[in-house]
């Protein structure tokens, strides 16, 4: 599996993730709910571990790894989406190509 760092957190409602803190894994689970301006998120609880509120600001990171979905977020998780950088530079070396929508605006709207 190959796990990217997911940094717009608001993007990633109904989501598996890992949490992570100072490279640990800490948490495993769906996301629950979010924060809009991605300050925080919630991992579902899951038998015996309780609903839990994860902060940015104490140092956590959240990684996905990126896999089809069904339904309407099927397209949601693509690498454009969790590396629009990477995506834009891709772009930028391939002028033949025009831009797709995900590279010409790098916030998707879900």
């Amino acid at each position: 599996m190959s796990f990217y760092r997911h940094d717009a957190w608001q993007h990633l409602m109904g989501a598996l993730v890992e949490v992570r803190k100072d490279g640990r894994i800490v948490r495993e689970g769906l996301v629950d709910d979010v924060m809009p301006d991605s300050s925080a998120l919630w991992i579902a609880g899951d038998g015996s571990r309780n609903r839990v509120l994860i902060e940015a600001a104490e140092g956590y990171e959240v990684w996905v790894d990126p896999r089809p979905l069904e339904g309407k977020r099927a397209y949601r998780m693509t690498s454009a989406v969790l590396q629009p950088r990477a995506a834009r530079a891709h772009t930028a070396t391939r002028p033949d190509r025009p831009a797709t929508s995900a590279e010409q605006d790098p916030e998707p709207r879900c």
